[in-house]
């Protein structure tokens, strides 16, 4: 059975039993549009939270960025003015830096890596570390896939076709100086702001997952795509501590196994879906190209500027280390 049809008999089953008048309704917030990782995330957790609970919890998405940016709507689940919220992970490192681990360059390799990274020892010292640092919980994990550079201007396969490119990024430390190591210096701006920079050409181009570009409509506004795997996308679901620290022991429970069957699901969409967006890219008139050489140029230029800048701000080499040695590989280099 697949993910949808997981998700639709699922939903069913829900409307058959009714769910009660009285049920809690949360407000979780989507960063992204419909059709992507962030929407079917939130669907799968809805659903699995209204079967675990009989009915009686619920949630409404705000797709879009409607309750505000991603950043933001940690701030707000924070304070405890807004419920849940699903967005990518580098909006939570400068709440939580530990967790920019997983966002510095071509540390996770594949979804393989991704998942047990987030799923093992390692994804549970990053939750227990946020609700610590930032007054969240990450109770789900969205897979994207790898961060593709997309632009309007050519082709990209070298990093020298980089040159006289403007790239918006978002506003993390991380990534604009994984872009500085490629030799330009992109322009960090909020995701709410992106599309519009894009179709005007305040900024040629971008980089998110495949799903992401299709969930945005980005190729109305772009037209080449660097299949690049710099970083794993990775869409974390957190829920206000405060609102999560209210809830009975049962309740908790409830949100936190329907948060790991929502991930499960999560996993499932990209493996199912992702192909079949990357064709529908091509066939709305983008062009994929493939990094030069195996991507080597752009992995050694990144890690050897990158990993060692931010050492201290993740928690120290050895936090890296921990997560390359989880995944079979050697520690970095000194």
């Amino acid at each position: 059975m697949t993910f949808m049809t997981r998700l639709l008999t699922g939903s069913a089953l829900v409307l058959a039993m009714a769910i009660p008048a009285a049920a809690k309704e949360y407000r979780i917030a989507v960063g992204d549009g419909a059709g992507g990782t962030q929407e079917a995330l939130g669907k799968a957790f809805v659903a699995a939270l209204e079967e675990k609970t009989g009915g009686e919890m619920t949630g409404k998405l705000f797709l879009n960025g409607q309750l505000g940016d991603e950043q933001d709507t940690v701030t707000a689940a924070a304070t405890g003015t807004l419920d849940f919220s699903i967005l990518a992970i580098n909006n939570i490192t400068p709440f939580s830096p530990s967790v920019g681990t997983l966002t510095l360059p071509y540390v996770i390799l594949s979804q393989d890596d991704a998942e047990a990274i987030t799923q093992g020892e390692v994804g549970q010292q990053m939750i227990d570390q946020t609700i610590e640092d930032a007054g969240v919980r990450i109770i789900g994990w969205g897979y994207s896939g790898f961060r593709v550079l997309t632009n309007s201007k050519q082709p990209v396969s070298t990093v020298e076709d980089l040159k006289g490119l403007v790239v918006r990024v978002p506003k993390n430390e991380i990534m604009i100086e994984t872009y500085k190591a490629w030799g330009i210096n992109p322009t960090p701006m909020a995701w709410g702001e992106t599309f519009a920079a894009l179709q005007q050409k305040v900024v040629d181009g971008q980089d998110n997952p495949y799903m992401t570009v299709y969930a945005m409509k980005f190729d109305e506004v772009q037209k080449y795509i660097t299949d690049l795997h710099y970083i794993f996308s990775i869409e974390p679901l957190i829920v206000s501590e405060a609102l999560f620290e209210s809830l009975s022991e049962e309740e908790q429970q409830q949100v936190l196994e329907a948060g790991k069957q929502a991930t499960q699901d999560s996993a499932a969409f990209l493996r199912e879906e992702e192909a079949k967006i990357r064709e529908e890219l091509v066939s709305r008139g983008m062009e994929i190209s493939a990094p030069a050489n195996d991507e080597k140029e752009f992995m050694d230029l990144a890690t050897a500027a990158v990993w060692p800048k931010f050492y201290d701000q993740i928690g120290g080499k050895e936090v890296l280390d921990n997560v390359l040695t989880s995944l079979g590989r050697e520690p970095a280099a000194e």
